[in-house]
């Protein structure tokens, strides 16, 4: 039932990609999903070093046998294309080139021998990353955890599904195995999973955050772009990111601060005021569970669900 071209392409048993979170999932949390049948994604930064990057990757292999991805943000690699090169160096299988036109680097990944998937919000984004010559896409939607777009999963999946050939995934409010088998049953070939991860001891950062995913409900979130103005992070203006709510955002958000005040009011380890980037399924999380019984636990339960309903 979970046979999709994702399993087949990566040799994997489940459908199901953990999201490359940056601050969040390094090579325990990635090297947890793939050893759990999944394929796990190390979230990269601009600001990571080399030694950091192959530290987590040789973790992730020890962890998950040896199947490797990133997640970079392609925006950023306009001005310095040096991390790019730094995860190619490491033989990854998947490069998730996201948030801007990946154009530039999609033959480099080819050339590594790595897949080059992008993830998109919208119908431009589906045509800027099919001429660039990516392997499959990934429909983001508006309900996910992180820096995303504008437009819900479910309709955005279903237009995307209408308007290409390549291969799709989703990616937005998919925490449980009733999330993978809708999307599944509406004919994408697996899932990126990120929040339903988030409370797993695996992750890296604030260990408040684990705390406060577990606490939090699906209402418990804000779409903004002040935590990026306080942290001077230069995300381009269309991409805000969807948190936790706390003091900060309730002190903030829709105020139309400057970035100067903004990053004189943020303290990063204080609960009630750093960031934890999570999406809509947050109350879908309510406890703090290893990463892979988490993503055992979404195949079985689709497998299950998509039993009922036997192919043709």
């Amino acid at each position: 039932m979970l046979d999709t071209w994702l399993t087949r392409e990566l040799g994997i048993t489940v459908p199901l990609v953990g999201a490359p979170m940056v601050g969040r999932a390094g090579g325990a949390l990635a090297g947890a999903v793939t050893r759990a049948g999944g394929i796990g994604l190390i979230g990269a930064a601009r600001f990571h070093t080399a030694e950091w990057l192959e530290a987590e990757a040789q973790t992730a292999r020890e962890i998950g046998g040896g199947l490797l991805g990133f997640g970079l943000m392609t925006w950023s690699l306009a001005d310095d294309a040096t991390l790019l090169g730094t995860v190619l160096d490491l033989r990854p299988r998947v490069v998730s080139l996201s948030f801007g036109d990946p154009a530039p680097y999609v033959q480099r990944v080819h050339d590594a021998g790595a897949l080059a998937i992008s993830q998109i919000n919208s119908i431009d984004d589906l045509r800027v990353v099919e001429a660039a010559g990516v392997d499959a896409v990934v429909a983001q939607g508006h309900e996910a955890g992180g820096h995303t777009g504008r437009v819900g999963t479910l309709p955005l999946l279903q237009e995307v599904l209408e308007s290409t050939s390549l291969p799709v995934l989703a990616a937005g409010g998919i925490a449980s195995g009733r999330g993978l088998a809708a999307v599944l049953a509406a004919g994408a070939e697996g899932a990126y999973v990120g929040t339903a991860l988030l409370a797993s001891p695996e992750t890296v950062g604030p260990a408040y955050a684990r705390q406060k995913l577990v606490d939090a409900g699906s209402g418990d979130t804000v779409y903004t772009d002040i935590f990026d103005k306080a942290r001077h992070m230069p995300w381009p203006e269309r991409w805000g990111g969807r948190a936790l709510t706390n003091d900060f955002t309730a002190n903030w958000h829709g105020r139309g601060a400057d970035e100067q005040t903004l990053a004189d009011a943020y303290v990063a380890d204080d609960p009630e005021v750093g960031v934890v980037y999570a999406g809509e399924a947050a109350g879908l999380v309510r406890e703090q569970r290893p990463a892979g019984d988490v993503i055992r636990d979404i195949a079985a339960q689709a497998e299950t669900l998509l039993a009922r309903f036997p192919k043709q």
